[in-house]
Order: structure tokens, then C-alpha cells, then sequence
């Protein structure tokens, strides 16, 4: 199949499973795209155990698409762009200490108790493993992801200050999960860091990743005033999304941090420019496209995943803990953070409970998790962690709609300008 056949093939399920789910199911865009694929795919493997003609086209499919690659260094870029550029900074700002707090230590502390419960329980159910294996499935597994959080948000009323919480979040901690999974990476290969020495790669990577999409958004809001041409303008930030990811790859620093830091930059520099100087409306609705595009590929591909992954007994009972374990650790993290908030600034307004089961995984973990050696337990990783980005946006994402109608809607610390 040529790469021009796979591409068709992909946005025309996606085209197709997305007016399904909205024209009949009456189901958000991704999860039916995900749910419908999955059938789909579960039905040809249900076909192809006594058909090898279509068994050996669909493991064919499967094989031509480079699931890590396309999603780290192809998709990644835009969408965590988009995500970041489409940010409500006004409400961000109002809640950047809680989103640090998540992001960084609240990843952190969630990578270690994950991996720390799954190496006790994973031996009760027969699957023995390394504490390594552990490590691994803990970091990957930790972030939330900012595209299937951000695609949430947009469809549920959650209210604004929890939104900026959610999303900011969601696009700081997958950076810091990546940094600490290319750590655990360079142990696996024979070296040993230590505490300080995994200390001083994320503020590296992390500080690295930051500083630079700062410095091109800036560069790029200031070519972007001196033209007007809105059709330039968008070029401009396409070159920063892909450029400032690739360049950040290049350097060796966190490219998911670079892009995310990129996007809220970009936006910032450019609301102090006037209306006529930069052709906002245009470019909001174009990373609004093109957000909602990939989106829907990306979940048609997150549903063709089942294909490749190697399911086994033991590798579902592993997935079925995971599910347990990293919904109970979302929760504890949420927990403690938020308390944390509350006794430093009494009356704070959070909620723990949307704030945990918000916490949605997706295309990141699963890319990360196809990066891990095969010694290191990638078999069960990958089961493991398909099982949960499954649960987590098809019965989370599904069901948001109850947990937020049930939410007491609070009024902000500080009063919305749109209230105003």
C-alpha cells in the first residue's frame, strides 16, 4: 500500500466514522471515530482467523503504518500547537501555580506510585517483571494527554478556571513525562543516573525546550507584523510549529515542551499587536481546522492499534490492573495537589473529582510505549497501556457529560471579563 493509499484510507474513515457518530450515534467526533474503529477492527481480526487473504491484508496495514514515528514526529507537532495556541491565557495565568504543581511534581509523584503498585500487584495476577518495566509503564502512563483533554473540554461545560487547569496541565505534563521516559531509556542501555542526575536532565530538557519556543514565537510575532497577508501570517506559524519541534529534536531538548511554550508564546506576543497588524481571526480558525482534523485521524489510528498489539490472558489481566491502578493514582495526585492549593489559598475553587477523571490518555503513551525495549516487558506495557487509553476515552471521555452535570458551578476567584 503506498503512503498516498494509507493517507486516503485513513482520512476517509476518519470522514466517514465522524458523520456515523454524529449523524447516528450522536457521539463527540473522537470517541466514535476511536469506538467504531475498534469494532472495526475487532470484526477483521474476527474474519480474518479463517480468511488469510484478509488476515495477511489487514496485518499488511498495520505494518506500513509507523505508529510511534507518525505520532511523535509527524502529528505530535500541530496538535500540541494547536492546543496551545487556542488557550484561554487569561484563565491560564490565573491558575499557573496549580497547573506547575500538577505538571511537575504531580506527574513526577504519579509515575513513581504507578510503577510502585503495578510491580507489587502485576505478581498476584502471574505476571512477573522488573521494577525497570515498572518505571517505564509509570512514566508513560503519568501525563495526561493534551489532545484527547483538549477535545474534551471543548465539548463539555466544565467551568473556566477548571478548563484552564485541565488543559494547562495536560500540555505541560506529557514534556515532563517524555524527559523522564528518555531517562529511564538511557538506564535501560547500561548506564545508571542517579536522583540528582535525572534532577538536572529534566531541568535541561525541560528548560531547554521552554527558552526556545519563546525565543522563535517571538521571532516569529514580530515577521508576522511586519506583512499583511493573513495567508503568510499562517505560514509563519506552521514553520514555528514544525521548524521550532524539529530544531528542539535537533538540540536534544524537550520538543513536546518546545511546541507547547511556542504556542502560548505565539499568542501572547501577538495580543499585544492590534487587530489590523495580525490577522487573528483567520489564524484562530485555521488551528481550529486543522486541530479538528488530526484529531479525528489520530483516534481512527488509536482504534487500528488494537491490530498490532499482542493480546494474551495475562497481558489482559495486566490491563485490566493498570486501568484500576492508574485511575486510584490520578485521583490520590489530584487529591493531595489540590489540598495542597486549598491550605495556601483557602477557598480555592477546583474540583477533584472532574480534575481526576478528566485526566484522559492517548496517542502519547501509546507511542511511548512502542519505544520501549523489547526485553524491558513491552509486550505487557503495550497491552497494559492500550487497556487504559481504551478505558479512559471511550468510559471517561464518555461519560464526562454526567460528572460535570453534576458539578457544582461555582463562580470564579476572579470575575470573567465576559460576566464583567
Amino acid at each position: 500500500m503506498s503512503k498516498l493509499e494509507l493517507i486516503s484510507l485513513m482520512v476517509t474513515t476518519a470522514a466517514v466514522f465522524g458523520w456515523v457518530s454524529r449523524r447516528w450515534l450522536k457521539l463527540p467526533i473522537t470517541i466514535g471515530t476511536m469506538l467504531l474503529t475498534v469494532i472495526a477492527s475487532l470484526i477483521l481480526l474476527a474474519i480474518s482467523a479463517g480468511h488469510p487473504a484478509v488476515h495477511t491484508w489487514a496485518m499488511g496495514l498495520v505494518g506500513a503504518i509507523d505508529f510511534e514515528n507518525l505520532i511523535l514526529h509527524g502529528m505530535l507537532p500541530l496538535l500540541l500547537f494547536a492546543g496551545s495556541f487556542l488557550l484561554d491565557l487569561e484563565a491560564l495565568g490565573r491558575e499557573k501555580l496549580l497547573v506547575t504543581l500538577l505538571s511537575l511534581p504531580g506527574t513526577l509523584l504519579a509515575a513513581a506510585a504507578s510503577a510502585g503498585l503495578m510491580w507489587l500487584l502485576l505478581p498476584a495476577i502471574g505476571l512477573h517483571t522488573t521494577w525497570l518495566a515498572c518505571l517505564f509503564f509509570g512514566a508513560l502512563i503519568s501525563p495526561t494527554d493534551p489532545i484527547a483533554v483538549l477535545e474534551l473540554l471543548r465539548r463539555v461545560g466544565v467551568p473556566r478556571n477548571i478548563q484552564a487547569q485541565l488543559a494547562g496541565e495536560s500540555l505541560f505534563n506529557d514534556g515532563v513525562g517524555a524527559v523522564l521516559f528518555i531517562a529511564l531509556l538511557e538506564a535501560s542501555r547500561g548506564t545508571q543516573p542517579t536522583f540528582v542526575d535525572v534532577a538536572g536532565f529534566l531541568i535541561l530538557k525541560a528548560g531547554g525546550g521552554l527558552l526556545l519556543g519563546i525565543a522563535l514565537a517571538f521571532i516569529a510575532s514580530s515577521l508576522m507584523r511586519a506583512v499583511d497577508a493573513y495567508q503568510v501570517e499562517i505560514l509563519m506559524t506552521i514553520a514555528l510549529a514544525l521548524g521550532g519541534y524539529a530544531l528542539a529534536e535537533r538540540l536534544s531538548i524537550s520538543a513536546p515542551l518546545e511546541a507547547v511554550a511556542a504556542g502560548i508564546a505565539l499568542r501572547r506576543f501577538n495580543l499585544t499587536h492590534r487587530h489590523a497588524e495580525i490577522a487573528h481571526e483567520s489564524l484562530d480558525r485555521f488551528w481550529e481546522v486543522i486541530d479538528e482534523v488530526q484529531n479525528a485521524v489520530l483516534f481512527v489510528l488509536l482504534g487500528l492499534m488494537i491490530l498490532a498489539i499482542p493480546f494474551s490472558g495475562l497481558a489482559l489481566r495486566s490491563g485490566g490492573l493498570a486501568i484500576v491502578v492508574v485511575t486510584l493514582v490520578r485521583f490520590a495526585t489530584v487529591a493531595l495537589i489540590v489540598g495542597i492549593m486549598r491550605t495556601i489559598e483557602p477557598g480555592y475553587l477546583s474540583s477533584i473529582r472532574t480534575l481526576s477523571w478528566g485526566g484522559l490518555r492517548g496517542g502519547l503513551s501509546l507511542a511511548l510505549a512502542l519505544a520501549v525495549p523489547l526485553q524491558q516487558g513491552r509486550s505487557w506495557i503495550l497491552v497494559a497501556t492500550y487497556s487504559v487509553v481504551l478505558f479512559s476515552i471511550v468510559v471517561q471521555g464518555g461519560s464526562m457529560d454526567l460528572v460535570v452535570g453534576k458539578l457544582k458551578i461555582k463562580r470564579p476567584r476572579i470575575k470573567d471579563k465576559e460576566a464583567a
